[in-house]
């Protein structure tokens, strides 16, 4: 039976990844493939985009940009 998964978790799995990646000396942030195929639709389920999920999770700074608006 799958495991079911709350937006808690979802950030909990996040935030763990990004400190297991940090303590390997890598500087990036966590990517779909470092999560089970369960884990990367219970992220998007609950917190939306990749780029947003991680912005949810306090791992990547908000973007500046207004959504919707076009590079110049």
């Amino acid at each position: 039976m799958a495991k079911k998964y709350t937006k808690s978790d979802c950030i909990a799995l996040l935030r763990a990844k990004m400190q297991e990646i940090s303590l390997h000396g890598e500087k990036r942030y966590p990517k779909r493939s470092d999560f089970s195929s369960e884990e990367v639709n219970a992220i998007k389920a609950f917190l939306g985009a990749w780029g947003r999920a991680l912005e949810s999770a306090g791992i990547k700074p908000p973007s500046e940009k207004p959504k919707g608006e076009n590079q110049s």
